[in-house]
């Protein structure tokens, strides 16, 4: 089984940074402050991670030049600011639906029914979008390129998905990924197509070895590398038995993100397999660390968790560098 850490020869100390890419927020004094502040916790990987959107989980159109969504210009200086800082980068343009639909809710007929949107059109729409970034990621020597994030409706269109790819691997030379959704990895029919499977591990916190048995079959089959593209937790009370849940009602409680982050990362540590995290998620408009008791998102800026994430980071950057 060849591992991310074979083929980088470092694991993904990472952390998605940015999101959700809303246009004005970037290429500020204070983005550039926050991914400084998120440098300085051990990261060594971000994803630059931004969303275009449509109208609904029914749309066929995908804006991606439009407010909300962040402007070229931008999403090269935080690729450029990204690198300077020593960090290798992977670009994770995402679609959102402008009505709260999450999107892997977005979904079409099985089969093209005229006069009814459907799949074809939406991957025309979608294929823009994706080649456009890919062609970004090429110019600015983007390491990785993530060409979707958590579209389990759309996982099962696999015709539509190599075609996509091949047609990224036309303008990018650089390592191509899926973000599946949790629970999904052994359901992409099409890990093959990618150079990198990637998931997002959000799991429930006394369940994460069953998960990796899991997992781990799906990566032994592939042949494939594989990280958690995806993976965190609140600050938050309750929130390490539902991780994914970004709205569960809690206290703030940096031990609640601190008790999953070590269940976490003990449960990884054990699976050789796993090459790495891009940690979820790191605000382009950072709070102030007097504030980090009280806040009870998922960025570990200022909380118990930061802390630990540099020691678990800086370990494992040590023990590659002294293979």
């Amino acid at each position: 089984m060849t591992t991310l850490i074979d083929q980088l020869g470092e694991p993904v100390c990472g952390m998605t940074w940015g999101w959700v890419g809303t246009r004005g927020t970037w290429a500020t004094p204070a983005a550039s402050a926050s991914m400084a502040a998120m440098r300085e916790n051990g990261v060594t990987w971000t994803a630059v991670a931004y969303a275009a959107v449509q109208a609904t989980a029914v749309s066929t159109e995908i804006p991606f030049d439009q407010e909300p969504t962040v402007t070229d210009d931008e999403v090269i200086w935080a690729i450029r600011e990204a690198q300077a800082l020593g960090m290798k980068v992977v670009l994770k343009p995402v679609v959102n639906v402008a009505d709260g639909t999450w999107r892997a809710h977005i979904g079409f007929f099985d089969w093209d029914v005229p006069n009814e949107p459907n799949w074809t059109d939406w991957f025309a729409a979608y294929r823009a979008f994706i080649v456009h970034a890919a062609r970004t990621a090429q110019a600015e020597s983007v390491e990785m390129l993530c060409i979707g994030c958590e579209m389990v409706r759309a996982d099962g269109q696999e015709v539509h998905w190599r075609a996509l790819i091949a047609e990224v691997r036309e303008v990018y030379t650089g390592l191509i990924t899926y973000n599946c959704d949790k629970y999904q990895e052994d359901r992409v029919t099409w890990w093959d197509a990618v150079d990198v499977i990637s998931s997002s591990g959000y799991y429930p916190i006394g369940t994460w070895q069953a998960h990796l048995d899991r997992i781990e079959a799906v990566v032994e089959a592939s042949g494939k590398p594989f990280f958690f593209m995806e993976a965190g937790c609140p600050s938050r009370t309750g929130s390490a038995d539902l991780p994914n849940d970004w709205a569960l009602p809690g206290e703030p409680s940096g031990a609640e993100q601190l008790r999953y982050y070590r269940a976490m990362f003990d449960a990884c540590a054990e699976r050789p397999w796993v090459g790495g995290f891009m940690l979820w998620d790191w605000p382009a408009s950072l709070y102030a660390r007097e504030d980090a008791a009280t806040n009870d998102d998922y960025c570990p800026f200022g909380k118990p968790a930061g802390d630990y994430l540099r020691e678990v980071y800086g370990r494992m950057s040590n023990r590659e560098v002294n293979a």
